[in-house]
């Protein structure tokens, strides 16, 4: 397989903190009441899942780890058992994390509202224009993050770890350019399906990992674009009707719909 090659460059990462908030939504549960166990034990799953596809992390991401790992540690001493922390202003170990989340979420809260007054700024005008035609833009779309497109990942591979014997069998058939040619001869322009059927013919789980990496760089290439019906809910994998320019290095390479 050519995955032990081939670097994921994805420059869509926000950081840490923007992973945290996506468990915590996902979980819906209050920023306070968050339970260190449980988001660091899903984090290291994502962490993991970064490293399976050789995606490049940057060094916060491993810091954070490292972080919640002490956190949990903490948490579970009893409070008598815990080391003293000359800054720490109070005996919950969770506190600071929190109040970085809190403080990070106004400040995305804000930059989003900033961004939807821009979005609405740049369609008023001093005199009424003609209508462009538009083409027609699918309604009921909810938000979709690189974060989501890992979790879906993550539910294919654990349900083909468990239907398949995978033993110590190494599958090297499929490079990411074969998969990619097998994906653009599969979707006609337009053609939609769900993103777990992409894998449903898969043999090995070397053969999953090539065909998820093959739908990243189709991504990067604008030649496929993901949607959502719901927050959370099951993801569509779509070919464009027209092959969008190439999104250069630096730039948000992973469109979401809204």
């Amino acid at each position: 397989m050519e995955g032990n090659d081939y670097k994921v460059k994805l420059d869509i990462f926000e950081g840490p903190l923007d992973l945290l908030l996506y468990l915590i939504k996902k979980d819906e549960v209050d920023l306070h009441n968050i339970s260190i166990a449980r988001i660091t034990s899903q984090y290291l799953d994502y962490i993991e899942t970064f490293r399976l596809l050789n995606i490049d992390l940057a060094a916060e991401f491993i810091v954070m780890a490292a972080n919640l790992m002490y956190l949990k540690s903490r948490t579970l001493l009893p409070r008598a058992d815990q080391p003293p922390e000359e800054d720490a202003e109070e005996d919950d170990p969770r506190w600071e994390l929190i109040r970085q989340l809190i403080e990070y979420k106004k400040f995305k809260d804000a930059a989003g509202f900033l961004s939807l007054k821009e979005v609405e700024q740049e369609g008023s005008f001093a005199f009424q224009p003609e209508k462009p035609e538009l083409p027609d833009e699918p309604v009921g779309l909810a938000e979709i993050s690189i974060f989501d497109l890992i979790r879906a990942f993550q539910n294919v591979l654990k349900r083909f770890e468990e239907s398949h014997d995978l033993g110590d069998i190494v599958d090297d058939r499929y490079t990411v350019a074969d998969k990619i040619e097998m994906l653009l001869f599969r979707f006609a322009p337009g053609q939609a399906a769900p993103f777990n059927s992409l894998f449903e013919s898969a043999t090995t789980k070397a053969e999953v990992i090539v065909t998820f990496l093959a739908v990243l760089e189709l991504m990067k290439m604008n030649q496929f674009v993901l949607r959502q019906t719901h927050l959370l809910g099951d993801i569509e994998i779509e070919r464009r009707l027209h092959t969008a320019p190439h999104v250069e290095e630096g730039e948000e390479e992973l469109e979401t719909a809204s």
